[in-house]
């Protein structure tokens, strides 16, 4: 059953996927070399180092199909919105994601998730082209009622990036989060490691490792961890495609999980 809905959802996404690039790509966008090229915190699970260049409005998209403890569940337009507000600083919302539930059994859901805001300050300069920045955000209650969080949810992340050569890049990310659980606010730590590949100027690959660790699991939960892989292409200084999957390495982590997306950035203010 979680294969044949998950061809089905695949076809229809590659299909909207298609469509949109095929439209986008057809708009006249200037290219010049003295632009800025877009840097997205997707596909990998750690968040990019780098702030989206001031006066620049990015829009990351993407939609993601799950499988976990025998749910499998599609969500969409996983959409942050970025805006570089300072030459150092960035504006981020987080878009509320639709849940849909590809199972037709019993105790099935499928809404809107919560939204979020949040400030990126990026760090430095660091010795040694070391790149550090700060991500501060809340999520706010804003979803459908089986789904929220019923909560204020804030978070710390603190994604970092190291170049090791010519094409190989060390980055992760070191987060803090105090999701509600059962009314009060429990602590997460997570951390992740990717080393990224860049194949040819707008083509890398990455694979990673991340790892969310709450103080206090439900029951019969622990750590959940992954091993994560993905790729993405810029199809231009303003836009990238991207695809990405995982598969759980504990046994409260999502079983797996396969999306692919686009981002792209406007120039909106000097």
């Amino acid at each position: 059953m979680f294969l044949t809905s998950l061809r089905r959802n695949l076809y229809l996404a590659f299909s909207f996927l298609l469509l949109a690039t095929t439209s986008l790509a057809a708009q006249t966008i200037s290219d010049t070399p003295s632009e800025p090229t877009i840097s997205t915190d997707r596909p990998s699970v750690a968040n990019s180092s780098i702030v989206v260049p001031k006066g620049y409005l990015q829009f990351e998209n993407g939609f993601l199909i799950t499988n976990a403890q025998g749910q499998s569940v599609f969500d969409f337009p996983e959409t942050t919105v970025r805006f570089g507000l300072l030459d150092k600083t960035e504006l981020r919302f987080v878009a509320p994601d639709y849940f849909h539930s590809l199972n037709q059994a019993s105790g099935s859901i499928s809404g809107f998730g919560d939204i979020a805001v949040g400030v990126k300050q990026q760090l430095g300069p660091l010795p040694g082209n070391f790149n550090l920045a700060a991500i501060v955000f809340t999520s706010l209650p804003t979803g459908a009622n089986a789904i929220s969080s019923h909560g204020y949810d804030p978070g710390l992340q603190l994604p970092w990036s190291l170049p090791l050569s010519k094409n190989w890049t060390a980055s992760g990310q070191t987060a803090f989060y105090w999701p509600t659980q059962a009314g009060h606010h429990d602590f997460t730590g997570e951390v992740t490691l990717v080393f990224d590949r860049q194949w040819t100027p707008p083509w890398d690959a990455f694979l990673e490792y991340a790892g969310d660790f709450p103080s206090r699991p439900l029951p019969g939960q622990g750590s959940r961890q992954l091993l994560h892989a993905g790729s993405s292409y810029k199809l231009s200084r303003r836009q990238q495609l991207d695809f990405q999957i995982a598969a759980g390495l504990s046994h409260s982590a999502t079983h797996m999980y396969i999306g692919f997306g686009y981002s792209f950035m406007l120039h909106v203010a000097k």
